[in-house]
């Protein structure tokens, strides 16, 4: 194993985020300029958005490339930090572009550490509790290794994921690159797409037309939701710790989906109704993060109450239909 690198932190850092234009690559964004970095984002659009990122036009600090990840990368500058967030995350894209999902995990994730090892940045990857797959573990440490469906419909994020992890293990260990490993736990918040399949746009924008509420099964799975803001505070801990473990960031408040569509229902005032319908396969049944290594390591805990997050999301959706 090569020698580790000397990271030497510069008065204002650049940083890169590939898909920066995403609902979570955005908020990042944002969250980096308050910091006073000069940040670059990539994006191919697929499924990230110019309106996610169209309040930072004229922004000095702010420069935005159209670009497919899984291409080269040339940057003719210094660069201290990369972020890779670019990969669709949604149930739809997973049906839809799987072949892309998988190629952005894996050639998308070479490309960006590549420009890490090429600038000597900072590397971190936005991986996911999907690595977990269909738990037999609960809560989710990041030690369990666990329970993929190779070939199922979900396969194409789940082993992407898998791979890039491995992949960035592998440029720490041979290149000696710093890298941090963040798994996104069910996340929401403005700027998410409105018809991406996920639980929480498809809900509140049922709830906000009075159309019934899709649950699926008998509602008995499980998620964990954790607003936008804190995980981009916990990602941003992350990346500025010494931790090079795999870290779960997510709320370990775990409801039901039945429950969680009562409380959209709720929270909006609708006169939706719930309907059931037969469980997507290889759909996760329990959902929680075990958040000790964050809370004991990065001084870190989720802040934003369910109720809180979910006023600022439902107006969010409301200006939308």
């Amino acid at each position: 194993m090569p020698a580790k690198r000397t990271f030497v932190k510069t008065k204002q850092p650049t940083s890169v985020v590939t898909g920066g234009a995403g609902f979570l690559g955005s908020h990042l964004t944002d969250l980096l300029l308050e910091r006073g970095h000069r940040v670059i984002a990539i994006d191919n659009l697929v499924t990230g958005a110019v309106k996610n990122i169209a309040h930072l036009a004229g922004n000095s600090q702010f420069k935005f490339i159209n670009q497919d990840v899984t291409e080269y990368i040339y940057l003719d500058e210094p660069v201290q930090y990369v972020w890779h967030f670019a990969s669709p995350a949604s149930p739809i894209d997973y049906l839809e572009i799987p072949i892309k999902t998988l190629k952005v995990g894996s050639l998308g994730t070479h490309k960006a550490l590549g420009l890490a090892k090429a600038k000597g940045a900072r590397f971190l990857i936005a991986s996911t509790s999907e690595i977990y797959g269909d738990p037999l573990v609960h809560p989710q440490r990041e030690e369990y290794w666990g329970n993929v469906n190779t070939i199922g419909p979900r396969s194409c994020y789940d082993e992407a994921k898998r791979f890039g992890e491995a992949l960035t293990m592998a440029y720490h260990r041979e290149h000696g690159v710093e890298v941090r490993i963040v798994r996104i736990f069910n996340t929401y918040g403005p700027r998410m797409r409105l018809n991406d399949g996920r639980v929480v746009p498809a809900f509140i924008s049922q709830a906000l037309q009075n159309k019934p509420l899709t649950v699926f099964g008998e509602g008995n799975q499980t998620r964990s939701f954790c607003y936008c803001s804190d995980l981009i505070a916990g990602i941003y801990r992350l990346m500025n710790s010494s931790v090079d473990e795999p870290v779960n960031i997510g709320n370990p408040h775990e409801m039901t989906v039945l429950e969680f569509a009562k409380e959209i229902i709720q929270a909006t005032g609708s006169r939706s109704k719930i309907v059931f319908k037969a469980l997507p396969q290889d759909d996760p049944k329990q959902r929680r993060p075990d958040i000790t290594r964050a809370r004991t390591r990065l001084k870190w805990e989720p802040k934003v109450s369910l109720q809180e997050g979910l006023i600022k999301t439902i107006d969010h959706f409301r200006g939308r239909l």
